[in-house]
């Protein structure tokens, strides 16, 4: 069996077929890790979501902010943007069977020494403390009361963690942190508008992941959402959003050797060590 660890997709489906073909991906044994962004921006998200689902077990999946974008835009609790591609999910026969499984994936997935999440983990959160916290998240989306939650869940603060925060500011936190953060302060003070590259991050903050002492070091995470990154490859950490969407390529990799494969838009292949 292998596990393959696949960038944010969204809705790029022609080119995850692609990638599929490309790893000769056998759904009775392989095992694929995808680090959210399922769907929105690219052109057949309503095709992604269906294939992912039809994988069962075969597939895991964490909830990025596009995923939860999407969610909230089916409760009223957001509006469509000019660059959304979500139509064709909203109007599907199978729309509802679609989004309660997608409330239903996690927001963090742990196994051995791997973590899967789709932006990050706040430098003072240890593993064991960040998926206590995905629980909590995770409870308030599969819970009765999810469409209030998914009113309240906007906002960029507080914008950074403390063990005391309660209710719907705890619960934006955690979520801020697992889906939309790239940079933060050595505090862990999170800033959103932030999008760019490494070079141009704004004084005294730094990427999540270069944190020094960061709690989670130990652990190798493999995340997405930041893709003026770029493909990252290092020791502990695994950053797969390569700009499919924008140009670039979709990655995988696979965890047991880090052996990458990648398609572009022009339909090359490419396989490297």
């Amino acid at each position: 069996m292998a596990i393959y660890a696949i960038g944010d997709v969204q809705g790029c489906y022609t080119e995850l077929l692609r990638l599929l073909e490309v790893i000769h991906f056998d759904s009775s044994s392989d095992r694929l890790w995808l680090v959210g962004d399922l769907v929105n921006r690219g052109p057949d998200s309503l095709k992604v979501l269906r294939l992912i689902k039809s994988l069962g077990e075969s597939a895991i999946t964490v909830l990025g902010n596009h995923d939860l974008h999407l969610l909230a835009v089916s409760e009223g609790a957001a509006e469509l943007g000019r660059s959304d591609t979500l139509d064709e999910i909203l109007s599907a026969p199978d729309r509802e069977e679609l989004l309660y499984w997608l409330r239903h994936q996690r927001l963090l997935y742990v196994q051995n020494e791997h973590v899967l999440v789709h932006a990050g983990l706040l430098p003072q959160w240890s593993v064991t403390q960040a998926e206590s916290l995905a629980h909590e998240v995770e409870a308030a989306l599969q819970g009765n009361e999810y469409a209030v939650y998914l009113k309240l869940m906007y906002g960029n603060t507080p914008h950074e963690w403390a063990d005391e925060l309660e209710g719907y500011k705890r619960l934006r936190v955690i979520l801020n942190a697992f889906t939309r953060m790239r940079i933060c302060t050595e505090s862990g003070r999170m800033e959103f508008k932030f999008k760019g590259s490494v070079p141009n991050i704004p004084a005294g903050y730094l990427p999540w992941f270069e944190v020094p002492k960061r709690a989670s070091g130990n652990a190798t995470l493999v995340f997405g959402h930041w893709s003026a990154l770029g493909l990252l490859q290092k020791d502990k950490l695994l950053g797969l959003d390569s700009g499919c969407l924008w140009g670039g390529s979709l990655s995988a990799i696979r965890l047991e050797d880090r052996k990458l494969f990648q398609v572009n838009g022009l339909n090359a292949v490419r396989t490297t060590c």
